[in-house]
């Protein structure tokens, strides 16, 4: 019997409450979203996807030093942000 068992991965949860709050005509509220369109655009085409949960979309990446490239905080629970790390030799 094979056991897989699924690597932690790092994501942060993407919730839109006010991009264009502070927005003052239409244009402002386009190129607003715009930059989060092309930010959206990049981060796919670096790997990252969407998983939809019950506390909402998380945004996702298998490698951690990605991750972190774009100064992304985790908002895994501490316990899954651990890395063990093995003496060398």
């Amino acid at each position: 019997m094979v056991r897989l068992e699924m690597a932690a991965m790092a994501y942060f949860t993407w919730k839109e409450t006010g991009l264009t709050t502070d927005c003052a005509s239409l244009d402002a509220m386009a190129s607003r979203f715009e930059e989060a369109a092309a930010l959206m655009r990049r981060l796919a085409a670096e790997g990252f996807w969407l998983e939809r949960q019950a506390d909402g979309p998380h945004i996702n990446h298998a490698d951690p030093a990605v991750f972190e490239a774009y100064g992304f905080v985790s908002e895994e629970s501490p316990e899954r942000q651990l890395t063990l790390l093995h003496p060398p030799g």
